[in-house]
């Protein structure tokens, strides 16, 4: 009978299949400020907050393995990742859980989608602050506060399960590419080893989590496409396209009785190397001036106006819809029916261990070894002239326009009361002409980051790129094939390797070294210059072979915490009343008595600033059933 029972007991240690994780998902309302707070991504002054089209939500997924070799990753819906969040929320959940150790910078990524109708404020950096009046408080609250509970939710339900994946067929009609001049610019032959999809990434790569007994517990996928189907004119709270998919899916999974957020059923869209992918399929074409109706400038994204003079505000695309609202319906609809084909074919199984390496990187002037053996090196943060003239998704304003090479002797001194760059730093961001030097400029603080942060999670074969900021198309493909290379080459048979792009802080953008040349906006905000590829290629290339090799990866210093130094000058909740014979929540316009289907319900109520109460898990209004 003992030799059994220890027989048994062998099965039971070693027997089991190498397919199980300890997996758990989790999400939570982080929808912040609905009103009088500027949005992040498109950088307008007055694109200021007036209500929700639809909350903003942290979803998030946490994987272990036997050994409890663990990483979180999480997705939310919101512009990008930042340092300050990352400080705020590993300390929030270290004290939720009552203990600092169990997630870190080392296994925590904090991922966003994109969504460029979110609250802004949550970057602790003065560039991104420029529009939001600095610093937002209610923004941070909101969001360290979603992501730490949906975190610590996640930790709770971590439970016996599996984890299936799948890459299946292209999703088309959901994406187009910006800057195809540029795309055009890298090397034919690379180019034709992406003939079948073109100038965009078309492969969504979906991973399908269940419990031990197979209950669905959650999704999580990387598709390549901007958050910018809601335009620089909407003032409403917005997850855009992907934030819509995440609703459908879950909405789909947890029943249509089941209000956004409470779920079981956690589903993520997820960002990768989307900087030149748009959402807005109809493409660039002139809205006024002498060429309406016609395509706008192939290499510059300009229209003629009455004067005969190249204009970047006339360039711009719309998505494939009547409206902005129909096409965030029909681009998230594409991407939501995409997935769920993608979840019921999801069979094969990830196996092996968890594992992950972190590293941060001080930009500003790091050693790169060239494909040819020559050196060459990163440089001090600095903005380019084709950054200020925006993009076809939001046009920039001035005389600003893509594709500039040149400097202007005006802006030239107007940018050098900022700083002024040295020969060197022209030199080495060279041809960007320099329009903001941000990498020298600490007044009153750092308005760009010096350090910035990477690292790799393994899920099986499995691998997942964390990278700090908007990768192109090709830049993104590169990548991929680099770490790729090196995982077959350290004894990965068949990995897969995706992009997590947006995670744990904000550089901007990162293009090839031939896109560089042109200089258009991904170019011209590349921030370290044209070496800057290179140089994550070469260190993401290390933390992996770190990770192969079972040794520890080396990292330069720990960005600091700047929240001490923060400013705002967002004014607050002045005054907050209901009218003279009312009160909150009192019917301002009622009701019909009867309508016709398909007839639109317009109600008034007499509400409170929402800034007063977020209502967060909650909502400012609900449609209910007698």
């Amino acid at each position: 009978m003992f030799y059994f029972a220890a027989f048994l007991l062998v099965v039971a240690l070693f027997g089991r299949s190498t397919e199980a994780f300890k997996v758990g998902v989790g999400q939570h309302d982080m929808t912040g400020p609905a009103a009088q707070v500027n949005f992040m991504g498109y950088a307008v002054p007055n694109q200021i907050g007036r209500g929700i089209h639809m909350r903003l939500h942290a979803r998030a997924f946490v994987v272990a393995d036997d050994s409890d070799s663990r990483v979180a990753f999480v997705s939310l819906d919101g512009g990008m990742g930042s340092d300050l969040l990352n400080i705020k929320v590993l300390a929030r959940v270290g004290e939720l859980l009552g203990d600092a150790g169990i997630y870190t910078y080392d296994n925590l990524a904090i991922s966003g989608t994109h969504s460029h109708s979110g609250p802004a404020g949550f970057l602790q950096y003065v560039l991104y602050q420029f529009t939001s009046l600095g610093y937002v408080e209610e923004t941070m609250d909101a969001f360290v506060e979603g992501i730490s509970q949906a975190i610590v939710k996640a930790h709770n339900n971590v439970e016996e399960g599996s984890i299936s994946y799948t890459t299946g067929n292209k999703l088309m009609d959901s994406n187009i590419n910006r800057s195809p001049s540029s795309y055009l610019l890298n090397p034919e032959d690379e180019r034709a080893m992406y003939s079948d999809l073109g100038d965009t990434d078309k492969n969504m790569l979906l991973l399908k989590f269940a419990s031990e007994s197979g209950t669905d517990l959650g999704m999580l996928n990387w598709f390549a496409v901007h958050g910018t189907c809601m335009n620089n004119t909407n003032k409403l709270i917005s997850g855009d396209n992907k934030g819509l998919a995440s609703y459908l899916f879950e909405k789909d999974m947890n029943g249509q009785d089941v209000l956004p957020g409470s779920g079981k059923f956690v589903a993520a869209f997820a960002s990768t190397n989307l900087g030149d992918v748009s959402p807005n399929t109809q493409g660039p074409v002139c809205h006024s001036g002498p060429n309406e109706g016609q395509p706008c400038d192939f290499d510059k994204s300009t229209c003629k106006d009455d004067k005969g003079k190249d204009k970047n505000e006339a360039c711009y695309s719309l998505g494939p819809g009547e409206d902005m609202f129909e096409s965030t319906k029909i681009i998230g609809t594409n991407q939501y029916e995409h997935a769920k084909d993608l979840y019921e074919k999801a069979t094969e199984k990830l196996e092996g261990k968890v594992d992950y390496r972190h590293s941060f990187l001080d930009m500003r002037n790091k050693e790169v070894v060239l494909a040819d053996g020559s050196k060459g090196r990163t440089c001090p943060a600095a903005l380019g002239y084709s950054f200020a003239a925006g993009t076809t998704d939001g046009p920039g304003m001035f005389d600003f326009t893509q594709g500039t090479n040149s400097s202007s002797p005006f802006w030239n001194v107007v940018s050098g009361f900022i700083s002024k760059p040295t020969d060197a730093e022209i030199a080495c961001q060279a041809p960007k002409p320099i329009l903001l030097n941000t990498g020298d400029v600490e007044k009153p603080y750092d308005w760009d980051p010096a350090t910035v942060p990477i690292s790799v999670f393994q899920i099986g074969d499995l691998f997942v790129l964390n990278a700090p900021g908007e990768l192109t198309t090709m830049a993104g493909r590169r990548l991929r094939r680099s770490i790729e290379n090196v995982l077959k080459e350290g004894g990965v048979s068949n990995p897969i390797v995706t992009i997590a792009g947006l995670t744990n802080t904000y550089t901007h953008y990162i293009t090839t070294f031939e896109e560089y040349q042109a200089q258009r906006y991904e170019a011209a905000s590349t921030l370290y210059g044209p070496h800057t590829l290179g140089a994550y290629i070469q260190e993401f290339t290390r933390i992996t072979k770190d990770l192969l090799e079972g040794s520890e990866s080396t990292s330069d210093a720990e960005p600091e915490d700047l929240t001490e130094k923060q400013i705002s000058f967002v004014p607050p909740v002045i005054a907050d009343f209901a009218p003279i014979g009312s009160k909150f929540g009192g019917v301002k316009d009622d009701a019909s008595d009867a309508y016709a289907v398909g007839d639109v319900v317009r109600v008034g109520f007499h509400g409170a600033n929402p800034r007063n109460n977020q209502r967060i898990g909650g909502s400012f209004g609900t449609v209910e059933r007698k």
